[in-house]
């Protein structure tokens, strides 16, 4: 059920960092050299060979820390998907950046090799609560990313993390503040979610750091996005907002039930009411692309239900809601008479919306997202 007319979205997985930040689960590993060169390969290889000539009007870098990248090695992957897939002029091309990695000849050379967009992890704009995630940059060092992307002329995105360990509203309003002042085109921010492994867990109890009640979450997320509003920012999302014409158009892919193809160690794919995954391990990926081998680890059919699911979900997440029509249109499918018994206790709470043939959430509602979504899967 792929949207024909709709552009491919492309990300690119670059599993290497400096250092391992102590509370994060994405599939990273400390920055090895000859890997790096092997992997640029195999990675470019992978592109090559998956090309279908299809349309394509976004390229992402993730990771890991995309930034440890080489320009020139940043040019010949870009070469790699202008010439596997029919990339627009007009790409957006979005690279993700530690600040520590960031400075004026970097930011040049990526650039010159195709980059319109940069989007820093920030994290925090005090340094006590950076060091307690174990970052590698201070708060001077982001703001000079900031200004540094912003006068090359790049768009710039930041992220920053909300209801840290040991942190109060009046910390959190400081930092949102001060990232404010510098005014990037965009802001993610997101509350930090523990996972069961994560180093900090540990680091927590032994330094009696707890985070705030619920209610103070709730309270940040809030307050934050009072600050973003006065400052001119549209939030088009649960976590995202931007200045008008710079929403970040790669993500937007994943929440308006579009199609995008992963590319590298543990990359997600989803094309066709299909979905796949490549193999996690790094040195298993360059083997597999090295012998031509497809690096799939589980590839599957979504049933017409996992996909009108999926839609619904995701959708949900953008401020504009679902198009009930579209839903119909393409699925088959009246929602509110199939979960409208469901989600009438949220529409009556004042939690959803149904308004001029969309549904979607309040912003009081979106601290209750995953219950309402939940009535969908």
């Amino acid at each position: 059920m792929e949207h024909r007319d709709v552009p491919l979205g492309l990300y690119l997985h670059v599993p290497f960092c400096t250092s391992i930040c102590n509370y994060c689960n994405f599939n990273r590993g400390l920055m090895d050299a000859p890997l790096k060169a092997a992997y640029v390969r195999a990675l470019a290889g992978e592109v090559r060979s998956a090309g279908d000539g299809a349309p394509a009007d976004t390229v992402y870098f993730g990771g890991g820390t995309p930034s440890l990248l080489e320009a020139d090695e940043v040019a010949v992957l870009l070469a790699a998907c202008r010439e596997a897939f029919d990339l627009a002029p007009g790409a957006e091309v979005t690279l993700e950046a530690n600040p520590e990695t960031v400075d004026a000849a970097a930011l040049r050379g990526w650039m010159d090799a195709g980059v319109t967009r940069i989007s820093l992890g920030v994290q925090s704009l005090l340094d006590e609560e950076l060091a307690r995630l174990g970052r590698r940059h201070s708060a001077a060092r982001a703001k000079e990313a900031v200004g540094l992307a912003r006068a090359a002329g790049c768009d710039v995105s930041a992220d920053l993390m909300l209801w840290l360990p040991a942190q109060s509203r009046a910390d959190c309003a400081a930092s949102i503040g001060a990232l404010l002042d510098l005014g990037p085109a965009h802001v993610s921010f997101y509350l930090l979610e523990l996972y069961p492994n994560a180093p900090l867990r540990e680091e927590m109890a032994r330094a009696g750091w707890s985070l705030a009640p619920d209610d103070d979450a709730a309270a940040m997320y809030l307050e934050t996005l009072e600050r973003t509003d006065a400052a001119g920012y549209e939030q088009y999302e649960i976590s995202n907002v931007a200045r008008p014409g710079k929403r970040c158009r790669h993500n937007l892919k994943y929440w308006q039930d579009g199609a995008w193809l992963g590319f590298g160690c543990g990359a997600h794919s989803t094309r066709a009411g299909c979905r796949w995954r490549n193999v996690a391990e790094t040195g298993r990926y360059v083997d597999m692309v090295g012998r031509g081998l497809p690096p799939v680890a589980e590839r599957r059919r979504l049933t017409h239900e996992e996909q009108l699911g999926d839609a619904l979900f995701t959708g949900l997440r953008l401020v504009d809601g679902i198009d009930l029509e579209q839903v119909r249109q393409r699925y088959g499918v009246d929602v509110m008479a199939r979960h409208g018994a469901a989600l009438a206790r949220f529409l009556e709470g004042g939690w959803l919306v149904l308004q001029a043939g969309r549904l979607r959430l309040t912003r009081r509602g979106m601290l209750l997202a995953n219950e309402v979504m939940g009535t969908f899967v």
